[in-house]
């Protein structure tokens, strides 16, 4: 039998992963990363963010990081999990606030990690009009309970239904903040540190950060010091169907990438 990773062609993953939309929704899980002190700070201080070949190159190791998780053979998804539970084992980072050190690979902060990762993807698809019903929410956030396991996390740790994600997430607000020794993601949207061949895509993502922010919850957008409104949420929902209808007008061909076409053939089947 051939070797579908993590999820394959019955998995709710797939589905909704392809969608060209849910780079918003990469995006969104950046900015919820980032009110968690601990996981912020251990990105800053091991990272150099405004270093334009140092920030291209890791997004572009994340993107492929994200690509492999999903789509890649186990034998692929166990190469690339042992890589990254290698680098967080060995980097730590200050904690200003109490004087402690601590590494990378920290549970808490790898849970909250992945948590705004599945609660992004799934917000976003859900709200852009990608058809989802509640039991399949439910089966898309217990199949990633299988991608936590990749970079150190037992499945058994992390939520397994949409209501265990909501819980989780308001038992961890009291804990969220937005460092003050980090950039602000939208004025770094402004000065993008993108390497010279994708300057021209430079002006669209003041626009595609705002937009992340604007799907953030409520409360999420506040500790970034940014207004809060349901008339923000409106506005998020309906640019996210907006794009996600007009994105759909382009061929498959071009609109998906490879891997997601090879997934959606093996669905198809």
């Amino acid at each position: 039998m051939e070797d579908h990773g993590l999820f394959g062609p019955q998995s709710v993953t797939w589905r909704v992963m392809g969608e060209p939309i849910l780079l918003v929704g990469g995006f969104r899980a950046l900015l919820m990363q980032g009110l968690h002190p601990r996981a912020m700070r251990g990105v800053l201080q091991n990272s150099a963010l405004m270093d334009p070949a140092e920030s291209w190159s890791r997004f572009l190791r994340t993107t492929e990081f994200v690509r492999v998780r999903t789509y890649g053979t186990r034998a692929e998804v166990a190469r690339a999990g042992a890589r990254v539970r290698k680098i967080h084992a060995t980097l730590t980072a200050l904690d200003p606030d109490t004087g402690e050190r601590f590494r990378l690979d920290e549970p808490e902060a790898l849970r909250w990690v992945h948590v705004g990762e599945v609660d992004s993807y799934l917000s976003v698809a859900r709200r852009a009009g990608v058809r989802l019903t509640d039991d399949e929410a439910d089966r898309f956030v217990a199949e990633w309970r299988s991608a936590a396991e990749v970079v150190g996390l037992s499945p058994a740790d992390v939520p397994g239904s949409v209501a265990e994600l909501r819980d989780y997430i308001g038992a961890a607000r009291p804990g969220l903040r937005f460092v003050p020794e980090a950039a602000h993601p939208l004025r770094m949207s402004l000065n993008a540190p993108l390497p010279l061949y994708l300057a021209p895509l430079k002006p669209m993502l003041p626009a595609l950060t705002l937009l992340a922010f604007a799907t953030l919850p409520r409360w999420a957008r506040r500790l970034y010091g940014l207004p809060a409104t349901p008339v923000g949420d409106l506005w998020a929902t309906a640019s996210l169907r907006a794009l996600h209808t007009g994105i759909g007008f382009v061929p498959a061909q071009v609109r998906y990438a490879p891997a997601a076409r090879r997934a959606r053939r093996l669905m198809a089947a």
